[in-house]
């Protein structure tokens, strides 16, 4: 569910509808709207429990990769008011992890994302099918 900031005037039809699953796919939808690269959504849920799924991709550089997380922010909280509960790697923007509690989102650069290599980590659990957006 997302959580809905009471300061902001949320759309609470939206909010209250999305599950964690709706929400790591819009979440993914906004990255490949700032095209993203290789955006993969990991279901956390069998291996975890402070979060359900991870949504992992790449920009080409730090600076799309900023774009690529400001873009995701930004969309999430136009849609529901839903913001992340923390935010970590903006500054150097190599890699990017922004905390949404029922999903988290990993912005890499390519050279870190090979670095970290979260797929091969996570290779036990399994991945959603993420559409791909018509350019």
């Amino acid at each position: 569910m997302i959580p809905v900031i009471p300061s902001f005037q949320a759309n609470t039809e939206l909010s209250t509808t999305l599950t964690s699953l709706d929400q790591a796919r819009r979440i993914a939808d906004l990255a490949q709207e700032k095209l993203a690269r290789d955006v993969v959504i990991l279901d956390m849920r069998p291996v975890c429990s402070y979060t359900d799924y991870f949504v992992v991709c790449t920009g080409n550089n730090s600076r799309q990769a900023k774009a690529i997380y400001d873009e995701v922010r930004e969309g999430m909280k136009r849609a529901g008011g839903s913001v992340p509960r923390h935010v970590h790697g903006e500054r150097d923007a190599s890699w990017i992890l922004a905390d949404y509690l029922d999903v988290v989102l990993h912005v890499f650069t390519p050279e870190a994302r090979s670095y970290y290599r979260l797929e091969e980590l996570w290779a036990d659990v399994p991945s959603v099918e993420v559409a791909a957006i018509a350019r």
